[in-house]
């Protein structure tokens, strides 16, 4: 039985766009008014000069595969925590989480994964659960693979709780070149393994504190695919009383 819709298989030009519906990833609605933007300018240009309408197209297809997000399927195990998001693991290390969160001031094992002006920038979930705090707080911009980012950009982290009980907590980071950091879940929502609850435009980090006794599965190199690569085992659910 053939794969092809009915209303496609008759007319070439909607048969041509319902494949790339298929093939090119969706586009975060954040970069809506940015490609706009950048159609606007182009069109612009154009009156005045091909070559900067050129141009202005390239970047504005930059500008739309910038904001892609595309679908992730994450594997079917449990008690992981998948990564946050598309990038290299720049740093595995012992750190406490944000203060701003009103965790314990104990270290618990964190992994950092840089991502570049290339990389998917959409973060997604760790693991199927329930959000229980989001914290924002202001700071600097300092290049976000270096380790101080961590404390002294500005950032926003995610504290959630799976349904095995277990603690994770998400931190988005701005870079050097970020300036914007979106996050789109609240204090109480359920949300799900792979799906996406921000954005950060321009370069960034994003780190996951795991809680203790998890065993980390990546090593510092290796590129992380956000919502599939598996950063790390947990431990055994708690004990319920």
């Amino acid at each position: 039985m053939s794969g092809t819709r009915p209303d496609s298989a008759g007319n070439p030009v909607a048969h041509a766009l319902q494949l790339a519906r298929e093939t090119l990833p969706p586009m975060h609605p954040a970069g809506r008014p940015f490609v706009a933007g950048g159609v606007a300018a182009t069109l612009l240009a154009r009156r005045f000069s091909k070559r900067l309408g050129v141009l202005g197209a390239l970047t504005t297809v930059a500008m739309a595969a910038f904001f892609r997000e595309p679908k992730r399927v994450p594997p079917p195990r449990d008690g992981v925590a998948l990564a946050s998001a598309d990038g290299l693991v720049s740093l595995i290390e012992e750190a406490v989480p944000p203060a701003e969160l009103g965790l314990p001031a104990e270290p618990r094992m964190r992994v950092s994964v840089f991502l570049s002006v290339f990389d998917v920038h959409v973060q997604r979930v760790p693991a199927n659960g329930v959000i229980e705090r989001v914290a924002y707080r202001p700071g600097k911009f300092l290049s976000a693979d270096l380790d101080k980012a961590s404390d002294d950009n500005e950032r926003n982290s995610v504290l959630m709780r799976t349904e095995d009980g277990h603690e994770l907590v998400v931190v988005q980071i701005a870079g050097l070149v970020a300036r914007r950091i979106l996050c789109e879940i609240r204090e109480g929502d359920k949300v799900g393994a792979a799906s996406t609850y921000g954005i950060i435009r321009f370069g960034s980090r994003v780190d996951l504190y795991l809680p203790p006794g998890s065993r980390v599965l990546v090593s510092k190199g290796q590129r992380t695919i956000g919502g599939e690569t598996v950063i790390a085992e947990l431990p055994a659910s708690p004990a319920k009383g």
